[in-house]
């Protein structure tokens, strides 16, 4: 299994078919396209608002303040980058109604979400199937929910495959060709992605080694590409140390100083390490086993003497993916969930790449060699999944399990309420027998197959709904006047309603000590059962109290009737 091949024309004309007419082919790339933004779309018709906090929030604002609008103070949260924001903060210039740009969020999302299709099939052609094959496996591995459920929130891992993908097309082409535009250009993409999140690091830092390692047969436009990953580099941190500095003043959540901790003792070093391998295991299992047998011809690639780019992307396709796992496994706390030990959104990323290697193998690779691969990813599946079992123990079943962390499992297991490791195992290693059988129907019925697990999973997952509420607004009064929030509220209600607060800067006071004059609006914490005229007893005189609670967490708005009507 070779990860470069010759241009398709040539692999199409050396197998004896026919190379499918530019213009056919732009049309069936566009139909499919639309097609791919059609069913994002219906799988995130009711999304009207985050509901994965504080993540989704934190981009949302960063988006308002790169727009011009006001920020927040988002002290001691997780650091959440600029580049991903930056793509629809001009959805506020034409309108500030948070609803409304979280549909601008969605819709955005499926747009750039569905380049995965075009992508796709570049890199298909470039594992060396024939046009028709990698037409209907580039459609339907993109509707992986790995690559997909993501799309349906404001978050980066929406837009991170597609930019994965993208930066292997042109490294790969630069490795075989040598074009110092292919070199910029993965450079560029490659700093973007710095720009997005911190797992663009290590794809950055990948990148330049394989730079390095290029440079000694093509050392000028290496050294280029070198310079742009720098200037890239050096942008991508002026946005991010802006963001920082507006958003996180107090400063931000400190995932270093886990890494420091994890590197330097063996506690930290076996947690980091189990870690990486349940990520492994998750991306195998998100894949439908299809990524396990992408893992194991990548490991053969690497290891089997041949074309030196072969190698060369091979190395960095697995240093990215170890890089990744790695990393974020040393830097997260100990948060007490099961997603500690087994997690899949990190690596989401690359799931479509190692999708599409292993449908690379079925449709390419005679049956015994496309047996030993499926084999392979079995014995993947039941290594890396005894090894989270005998980490974690007892943690998988009494740590809080989060439905939102295991959107394939959840399917593969038929329950959304705990987390079954082996019989997660059991079904994706049951799904690669299908697609080997399905490989004897003809390439159409694994296309099929692969779509009809793909759209069942999302079904389940997303659910039948069609009806789309959007919330009224939070606060009592129009959109206008200052507005504070006691220190007290839980972090929760605080950083959901900075989100939905547009006009102003959410400052946060002590009531006890009084609140500023320009303020209109005050939120206070209520417990339950609370009456919510007995939340702030040291109200000023006249204040009306207008009772609320973000995702549970209680709260009362207690607002001035003399401010101004708008």
């Amino acid at each position: 299994m070779m990860l470069t091949f010759p241009p398709p024309p040539a692999f199409a004309a050396a197998r004896g078919r026919r190379p499918v007419p530019p213009r056919r082919l732009a049309l069936l790339l566009v139909l499919g396209w639309v097609g791919q933004v059609c069913v994002r779309l219906w799988m995130a018709r009711t999304r009207t608002g985050p509901v994965a906090a504080p993540d989704e929030n934190g981009y949302l604002v960063a988006a308002r303040l790169l727009a011009g609008g006001p920020g927040a103070d988002l002290s001691g949260n997780t650091f959440y980058q600029g580049g991903y924001p930056l793509l629809f903060a001009p959805a506020h210039g034409v309108t500030h109604d948070p609803a409304d740009v979280y549909l601008v969020v969605i819709v955005l999302n499926a747009l750039v979400g569905a380049a995965l299709f075009p992508l796709g099939y570049a890199a298909a052609r470039r594992l060396g199937m024939a046009a028709g094959t990698a037409l209907t496996a580039s459609w339907a591995a993109a509707l992986l929910p790995a690559v997909t459920f993501f799309g349906a929130f404001a978050l980066a891992d929406a837009v991170l495959p597609v930019v994965a993908l993208g930066w292997l097309l042109l490294l790969d082409r630069f490795a075989r060709d040598g074009r110092i535009a292919d070199a910029a250009g993965a450079s560029a993409v490659a700093a973007y992605a710095c720009a997005v999140h911190t797992r663009g690091t290590v794809l950055l830092a990948v990148h330049c080694a394989v730079l390095a390692v290029l440079a000694f047969r093509r050392p000028r436009p290496a050294l280029f590409g070198v310079a742009v990953a720098a200037c890239g580099y050096a942008v991508a941190g002026a946005l991010n140390g802006w963001v920082r500095a507006e958003l996180y003043p107090g400063g931000v959540r400190d995932l270093g100083g886990n890494v420091m901790t994890r590197l330097t003792t063996l506690d930290g070093q076996a947690w980091a390490v189990s870690g990486a391998v349940g990520q492994l295991w998750y991306l195998v299992v998100s894949t439908w086993g299809l990524g396990g047998v992408g893992l194991v011809a990548a490991g053969a690639a690497l290891a089997r003497r041949g074309a030196f780019g072969t190698r060369v992307m091979a190395g960095a396709l697995l240093a990215v993916t170890s890089g990744i796992a790695y990393a974020s496994s040393a830097a997260l706390p100990d948060e007490h969930r099961v997603g500690n030990f087994a997690y899949g959104r990190y690596l989401s990323c690359l799931a479509l790449v190692y999708t599409l290697i292993g449908l690379a193998v079925l449709a390419r690779a005679g049956t015994r060699t496309a047996v030993r691969c499926a084999l392979g990813a079995g014995a993947m599946l039941a290594v890396t999944g005894a090894w989270v079992m005998a980490y974690a123990g007892h943690r998988l079943r009494t740590h809080n399990f989060i439905a939102f962390d295991f959107p394939e499992t959840n399917f593969l297991t038929q329950d959304q309420r705990a987390f079954h490791l082996p019989e997660a195992s059991l079904a994706a290693f049951g799904l690669v027998a299908v697609f080997l059988v399905a490989r004897r129907a003809g390439w159409t019925a694994v296309a099929v197959a692969l779509a009809a697990v793909n759209l069942a999973a999302l079904t389940f997952t997303m659910g039948t709904s069609s009806k789309r509420v959007v919330p009224p607004p939070p606060l009592p009064g129009p959109a206008a006047g200052g507005v504070a929030i006691d220190v007290n509220t839980h972090w929760r209600a605080h950083i959901g309603l900075v989100e939905q607060v547009w006009w102003t800067r959410v400052s946060r006071v002590d009531v006890r000590a009084g609140v500023p004059a320009n303020v209109c609006t005050v939120v206070v914490p209520r417990t339950a059962g609370a009456a919510p005229e007995s939340t702030w007893p040291g109200r000023p005189a006249g204040w009306r109290v207008h009772p609320g609670d973000t995702a549970g967490y209680l709260w009362a708005a207690w607002r001035d009737p003399s401010c101004p009507a708008r």
